[in-house]
C-alpha cells in the first residue's frame, strides 16, 4: 500500500507544481486559497475560515491582513454580532483570482483534451475521489 500511496502523493504533488508555474500573480499560494475559499462560500469570519482550513486563526488574520492592504477582500462588523468581523472578496480580488484560474484552466483543459475520452471520464472519477480524500 506506501507504493500506491507514494504514487499518488506524487502526482498530486507534480500537477499542483505544474498548475501553480501557470499562475502570474505575486499572491502566494495561501493568499489565492483564501480568496477561493472566500468565492466558493461566501463572506464569512476568519475564526470560520481557520476552521475550514484546518489552520490556526492567525495564520488566517495573517493572510486576510495582507490580501486587505492589496484590496483584494473587504474586512466589515457582522451585521448580527457587531464585535465580529466577517471577511468577504472585493470586486479586484474577484479579478484577481477569475485570470487566475481562466489561465490555470485554460492550460489544463488543453493538456485534457489530448487524453482519450476513457482517460478524460477516469480523471474526472479519479478527481471526485480525490476530493473526498482532500475532505477527510
Amino acid at each position: 500500500m506506501p507504493d500506491d500511496a507514494q504514487y499518488v502523493a506524487q502526482s498530486v504533488v507534480r500537477l499542483a507544481r505544474r498548475l501553480r508555474h501557470e499562475r502570474h500573480t505575486d499572491l502566494t499560494p495561501n493568499q489565492l486559497s483564501l480568496l477561493g475559499i472566500l468565492r466558493k462560500h461566501g463572506p464569512q469570519s476568519p475564526s470560520a475560515i481557520a476552521t475550514r482550513e484546518n489552520v490556526k486563526p492567525p495564520t488566517v488574520t495573517r493572510t486576510l491582513n495582507s490580501l486587505v492592504r492589496e484590496g483584494l477582500v473587504l474586512r466589515e462588523p457582522d451585521a448580527v454580532d457587531r464585535r465580529q468581523i466577517v471577511v468577504s472578496l472585493s470586486d479586484k480580488g474577484e479579478a484577481v483570482l477569475a485570470e487566475e484560474r481562466t489561465r490555470r484552466d485554460s492550460w489544463l483543459a488543453q493538456r485534457l483534451a489530448d487524453l482519450t475520452a476513457d482517460e478524460r471520464r477516469l480523471l474526472n472519477k479519479s478527481a471526485a475521489i480525490l476530493e473526498k480524500l482532500a475532505q477527510s
